[in-house]
């Protein structure tokens, strides 16, 4: 039981910042359990930050629940579509994939560059329809272990014209749908991820304090610094990982 608390305590901190959760514990979850798929237990451990991100932007399900914030349900309904579309067929092809390092350090190169163009004011500012497809196709190929989903969608919604503390939500409740029809997918596949119960509990508690952390200090300093910090992060990881 250990063995899984402590992945998804490593699954509700890293869930949030640009250092491919599904990595690590891709990586991870191949020392401390030998016999479930790693892909799979990464992608059913995401049910703990999903039930996190639900009741942490509780208002803002309800208004999409109600129609009452029309735009977000947009964005949301096209940005999961394709996702799925492309995540599948992703899965499908990289499910036995180690965390790839060049991935990582691609996600912090486009990272170091929103945060520069954001500083000197320069965007963009594509139609919501557009910023829906493009970040849902990021977040679709972020299956691949090693590509942030965190940090890529968050590259493309500083391509839109959101504030800044909307980028980081959009990126995190887009993030749900996606997640709860992956977890379902590989569960019916693979039922003996049931034993993974315990890292539901620890990612969910954990993925919450982190979630309201890093909400919060995004909101006190200047969004081109909170994007260079999670750039320089996830060029750690990439280092990290290559070292590996």
């Amino acid at each position: 039981m250990i063995e899984y608390i402590i992945l998804g305590v490593i699954q509700g901190i890293f869930e949030w910042i640009p250092i491919s959760s599904e990595g690590i514990i891709s990586l991870t979850s191949q020392i401390l359990i030998k016999d479930i798929n790693p892909l799979d237990l990464a992608i059913f451990l995401h049910l703990g930050t999903l039930l996190a991100v639900i009741l942490y932007f509780w208002k803002d399900w309800i208004a999409v629940l109600t129609f009452k914030d029309k735009p977000l349900f947009r964005f949301l309904l096209i940005s999961t579509i394709i996702s799925l579309i492309i995540g599948y067929p992703v899965y499908s092809i990289i499910k036995n994939a180690a965390i790839g390092a060049t991935l990582l350090l691609v996600t912090g190169i486009g990272l170091l560059f929103t945060s520069y163009f954001h500083k000197l004011k320069i965007s963009p500012n594509l139609s919501e329809t557009n910023l829906a497809v493009i970040t849902g196709c990021l977040q679709g190929l972020s299956v691949i272990p090693g590509l942030s989903r965190s940090g890529s969608t968050i590259f493309g919604l500083s391509l839109g014209k959101l504030s800044p503390p909307d980028v980081l939500k959009y990126s995190y409740m887009m993030s749900a749908p996606v997640v709860l029809a992956s977890a379902i997918f590989v569960y019916l596949k693979n039922p003996t991820l049931n034993s993974g119960w315990p890292s539901l509990i620890s990612g969910f508690i954990i993925g919450l304090l982190s979630l309201s952390f890093i909400t919060k200090v995004s909101k006190k300093i200047n969004f081109s610094t909170f994007a260079l910090v999670f750039a320089i992060l996830c060029l750690i990881g990439a280092g990290i990982s290559f070292l590996i």
